[in-house]
């Protein structure tokens, strides 16, 4: 009997679609807590969309408070391939989101272990707990063949 894919396998999986669209690939998925239950998944639309907001983080909470009729996610986790930026933890922060996954570590545009530190600030109204580095290895190079590809004047996608 096939088990379920973990959370982070289906951002992964959501990062490789977004890979495949030319976006910068990231994915993330809100699992209610509770249940184990998907509440939303998203890959990066920032180029499609036009909107720097558009981050994989950003649609997975929009679609998961739709989902649930309110604009807190209590109980909820997300997983995502990238730590997230300063925009992203703090929409996590307002959401009240559980618990945050993530993959790679960002030491550039990062907020939760590098930069800002988001979650460390005293104006940080609600905290998740944090869990880094899980399947790290899988969204770096990922990532890694996505920047190579740039840099020969491609656009990622491959």
């Amino acid at each position: 009997m096939a088990s379920e894919p973990t959370p982070m396998a289906l951002a992964l999986a959501q990062a490789e679609r977004a890979f495949a669209r030319g976006e910068v690939p990231v994915g993330a998925v809100v699992v209610d807590g509770a249940t184990g239950a998907v509440l939303a998944a998203a890959g990066n639309r920032v180029e499609e969309l036009a909107d720097p907001t558009a981050h994989a983080e950003m649609l997975a909470i929009r679609e998961a408070c739709a989902a649930r009729g309110g604009r807190r996610l209590e109980g909820c986790d997300v997983h995502v391939t990238l730590e997230p930026c300063a925009m992203c933890a703090g929409a996590i922060s307002f959401a009240r989101v559980r618990r945050l996954y993530f993959a790679a570590s960002d030491d550039k545009g990062g907020a939760v272990e590098h930069g800002v530190r988001f979650f460390a600030q005293p104006t940080c109204h609600h905290r998740p707990e944090i869990y880094g580095g899980i399947d790290a290895v899988r969204a770096e190079a990922l990532l890694r063949r996505f920047f190579a590809a740039l840099r020969q004047g491609g656009s990622g996608t491959t």
